[in-house]
């Protein structure tokens, strides 16, 4: 079963990043204001980043490694995502 780690851009330009088993179904959750507590009041929220993962433990790990990124470097990930390219190495 596939996991995947995520970025979402909130409604005041900040980040946010976690991780799922469904990536839609997270989305909505968070939008209906269900999510993290985080993305409450800064809904709504777009998806602009997600990756594929074999197991729960590595998309952790990633979403731990996302997390100790600068925005900067978040924006060029999500960028390159945007793209299409395959770079996930930031």
């Amino acid at each position: 079963m596939a996991y995947y780690c995520y970025l979402l851009e909130c409604a005041d330009g900040t980040y946010y990043c976690g991780w799922t088993k469904d990536v839609q179904r997270r989305l909505d959750t968070h939008n209906k204001g269900r999510g993290a507590k985080y993305t409450r009041m800064r809904r709504p929220v777009t998806l602009v980043y997600y990756e594929e993962l074999p197991d729960r433990s590595e998309a952790m790990r990633r979403e731990h490694k996302l997390k100790q990124k600068t925005r900067e470097q978040k924006a060029l990930l999500i960028q390159k995502f945007s793209e299409g390219s395959d770079e996930r190495s930031i």
